[in-house]
């Protein structure tokens, strides 16, 4: 069985004490856990997927425009990996079974080819790390549901903005999705 590990959205905006939309603490201390994932999956012959949020500066368009403040703007600070990771992704970045995207809405897979990236490659098992629990990371695994991957997501990969997020999310992980929860 091949697999993935889905680093979603960890970056500076998100993780950062001066990123623009932060979680904070409970997303720093991630860092050695998806950094050490990253490199197993990687020595096992496994794939790492790094789908990052981007959007353009007064992108009046976008539904998020309402919701949030400006973040993860293309091309700026708060759109970089955060801290290790992104010293892992430039050491890695030519590695065929790396593979960094950007992605314009909260799922992974909603404009963008992962489901067909991960297909092309016998992909069915997919590990979802990184931030938000509760919106980025919970729509791409109901996308990935609902195309059939196999999920895992590991409780000490994942991050959002309150405790109460953070329990809701990782229980209709399991209970709604039949995710298995490590």
């Amino acid at each position: 069985m091949t697999k993935a590990l889905v680093i979603i959205d960890y970056t500076n905006d998100f993780v950062a004490d001066k990123g623009s939309l932060t979680c904070g603490k409970p997303a720093q201390i991630l860092e050695d856990y998806i950094v050490h994932q990253a490199q197993t999956f990687l020595e096992n012959g496994d794939y790492v997927i790094l789908p990052t949020d981007a959007h353009f500066k007064d992108d009046i368009y976008h539904p998020e425009h309402k919701l949030f403040p400006p973040h993860n703007i293309v091309g700026t600070w708060g759109q970089e990996l955060y801290g290790d990771l992104q010293h892992w992704y430039e050491k890695h970045r030519g590695d065929k079974k790396v593979y960094q995207f950007n992605k314009n809405r909260y799922s992974a897979f909603q404009n963008t080819n992962l489901d067909n990236f991960l297909r092309e490659r016998h992909v069915n098992e997919l590990w979802l790390v990184g931030v938000c629990t509760d919106i980025c990371v919970l729509h791409t695994a109901v996308y990935a549901y609902n195309l059939n991957y196999q999920l895992t997501i590991p409780s000490e990969g994942v991050a959002t903005f309150t405790p109460h997020g953070q329990e809701w999310a990782l229980d209709h992980f399991k209970n709604s999705l039949g995710a298995h929860i490590i």
